[in-house]
């Protein structure tokens, strides 16, 4: 355990002097501060369109799915919130998508203060690294390659929504590019359309599609990209990340495509075109970002089960997306697939993972499992719906995905806050919870004799 005191740098946002607190439960801590503060910032009569209060528990549902980069909404946020609380809503979207430690280290930039180790030790465990090395700079290069991704993005995308919404769409633009950069799927379309208006257009869905898959692949991919250039020069990590989301969106394009062909309710009219621009965009957008660009609700049993797998693995690491992460998808497949061939070691890249990775690998997906079952079993409790309803829930919620079959806004309060726990959990205990298993290796003073169970 680190024993860290506050200091006057970035430490205003963990002033816990007399707590002895590990690196993990400050980040936890900060994103639980943000958290309450939107709450009670979207709790004002200024931050809805009438002028009415939202209650705590709504309040808190959209603040804790807004930091945890989620998007499943209660209320209606395009209808619901005046301008004023769509940006507190796209402030706290910006804030837990980057990171508490990102925002703080910014600040503490720009007001030129110097980062001392023990907060370079927090920002290691915000941005997932290894070591301190270098974590400034990473963290400077996140700031600034975000900030340039989401204005071009957003430039984009107000060019186009001008021509639809005049200067409203300016607006819709740049607020919309952060919501996808950051994977959370908040829109302001109203009515919880998302962007099925905009099925077959393919500005929208490439510009989108590509801003959520910037934010996907983490923030050291991007700069390992844009030092480095060539494949072959990247890093095992890179290499694995790049690989492992184009599978899977390849992968998911085509089955989504041959699943839903025919389906008139969601696909079936569509050209063929738009037909492949909706089975690219779902499938780009059920891995952490929660758009839709047609009715989640119409599509098939298979297909919503699907796109559970799909959400479950989520996006990579130091990312701005959730889920089980797509590098613990590739050793998993790799040591299954060694393990097919009789062979001792898997291998990536002509790498071999370490068995410390492997085991770990599996314990993130044991208890990412495990929480998604025993949230759905709570829920199947308190919540009068069907049970693929509920699993496709959860596992949004979990992998801060934000696709809904539509029973968000009318679960109970106890269903709501299981529904909070959730996205929270995927948001900072998985995370939290594979760099413990990473970079703790405490020695056992005692080892027993090695036992045989047979197994499978």
């Amino acid at each position: 355990m680190y024993i860290l005191k506050t200091e006057s740098n970035l430490s205003n946002m963990m002033d816990l002097s007399s707590w002895r607190l590990t690196p993990y439960q400050i980040l936890a801590l900060g994103f639980a501060g943000i958290i309450l503060v939107g709450s009670l910032l979207l709790m004002t009569p200024a931050a809805s369109a009438t002028g009415e209060t939202l209650d705590f528990i709504d309040a808190l549902f959209t603040a804790t799915s807004a930091v945890c980069v989620t998007g499943l909404v209660v209320v209606d946020t395009g209808t619901y919130f005046s301008q004023f609380g769509q940006l507190v809503i796209i402030l706290l979207i910006q804030v837990g998508g980057l990171g508490i430690m990102t925002m703080a280290t910014l600040m503490a930039l720009l007001m030129r203060k110097k980062i001392q180790l023990r907060e370079r030790l927090v920002m290691q465990e915000a941005l997932n690294q290894l070591t301190v090395a270098g974590i400034v700079r990473l963290t400077k290069y996140v700031i600034q390659a975000s900030l340039v991704i989401e204005f071009i993005g957003g430039t984009i995308l107000a060019f186009k929504w001008y021509l639809d919404y005049g200067l409203k769409g300016i607006y819709f633009g740049y607020w919309h590019a952060v919501s996808a950069f950051c994977n959370a799927g908040f829109d302001l379309f109203g009515e919880y359309r998302s962007l099925t208006g905009y099925v077959d257009d393919i500005t929208i869905n490439v510009t989108v599609g590509i801003l959520i898959i910037l934010g996907g692949i983490g923030f050291a991919v991007v700069a390992d990209i844009w030092e480095n250039r060539k494949f072959n020069a990247f890093s095992l990590h890179t290499k694995v990340v790049l690989v492992t989301s184009m599978f899977l969106i390849v992968f998911g394009t085509i089955v989504i495509f041959v699943l839903e062909y025919n389906n008139s309710a969601t696909m079936g009219d569509l050209s063929l075109k738009g037909k492949i621009l909706a089975s690219f965009f779902q499938s780009v957008s059920t891995r952490t970002a929660g758009y839709n660009t047609v009715n989640i609700p119409d599509l098939r049993v298979a297909t919503l089960f699907f796109v559970i797998i799909l959400m479950f693995i989520g996006a990579s690491p130091a990312s701005t997306g959730g889920g089980v992460k797509t590098t613990t998808f590739a050793v998993l497949t790799s040591a299954i697939w060694s393990l097919i061939r009789g062979k001792n070691d898997a291998e990536l890249f002509q790498r071999r993972i370490s068995q410390e990775i492997i085991y770990k690998s599996f314990s993130v997906v044991f208890i990412a499992a495990a929480l998604v079952i025993f949230i759905a079993m709570m829920l199947s409790i308190s919540e009068n719906f069907p049970f693929m309803s509920i699993l496709f829930e959860v596992v949004s919620a979990f992998g801060t995905v934000g696709l809904s079959t539509g029973i968000t806004p009318s679960l109970t309060e106890v269903g709501k806050l299981w529904i909070i726990l959730t996205m929270f959990a995927g948001r900072v205990g998985p995370v939290t919870l594979a760099l413990a298993l990473a970079l703790k290796n405490k020695k056992q003073a005692i080892q027993y004799p090695v036992g045989k169970i047979t197994i499978g």
